[in-house]
């Protein structure tokens, strides 16, 4: 038998283990289960919604994207602070609206001297003169799940005070808006 001198190649085949394989789809199962469980997340529990306007400045600014807790109420309603995301009169086909409550059912409300009365107690958030009472030039007695909300810079909002939003109820709300996304403006993170 006569041997090929010379230099001889031979490709050796390498077979991926078993143990690497199956560490490969261990992570690929982990990463698609999180991938669903944050579409999920997102799809059922929050939301993502812009503020309209300069009625909530210098707290939320025009444009800005607002992250909404949707569970958040579905057992105890609002606090009197909140921010909230509503639909008003429970119209789907109009933008959402950003405000916070500043009454909760029960409360009594009025505007006396560009201030706002709750329970005959001034509430201050820093609120200007507040030029236009709408339909709290008389008191108001909010009913069970009803809620007042003002934009924090009240002298250009739309709220509660106007006829055609008043008071809130829980059915119109979304959800609490929980983080802004500080795309283009100076604040970004946990809305107070």
């Amino acid at each position: 038998m006569r041997s090929r001198k010379g230099l001889s190649f031979s490709r050796k085949r390498r077979n991926m283990s078993t143990h690497v394989m199956k560490e490969i789809m261990s992570w690929s199962a982990h990463i698609l289960v999180a991938i669903f469980f944050a579409f999920v997340l997102v799809f059922f529990v929050g939301m993502r919604t812009s503020v309209i306007g300069v009625s909530m400045e210098n707290t939320l600014y025009n444009g800005q994207q607002v992250l909404v807790n949707r569970l958040s109420y579905l057992i105890f309603g609002p606090k009197e602070g909140d921010i909230i995301v509503f639909t008003p009169n429970g119209n789907r086909n109009t933008h959402f609206y950003v405000k916070r409550v500043v009454a909760t059912p029960g409360d009594t409300i009025s505007i006396k001297d560009g201030k706002l009365y709750v329970n005959n107690t001034i509430s201050d958030y820093g609120y200007d003169k507040i030029m236009d009472e709408g339909i709290l030039e008389n008191e108001l007695t909010l009913d069970a799940g009803e809620y007042f909300v003002m934009g924090d810079n009240c002298n250009n909002s739309e709220d509660s005070r106007s006829g055609n939003i008043g008071p809130v109820s829980k059915e119109m709300i979304e959800g609490k808006a929980w983080f802004a996304l500080g795309k283009g403006v100076s604040y970004s993170g946990f809305i107070k």
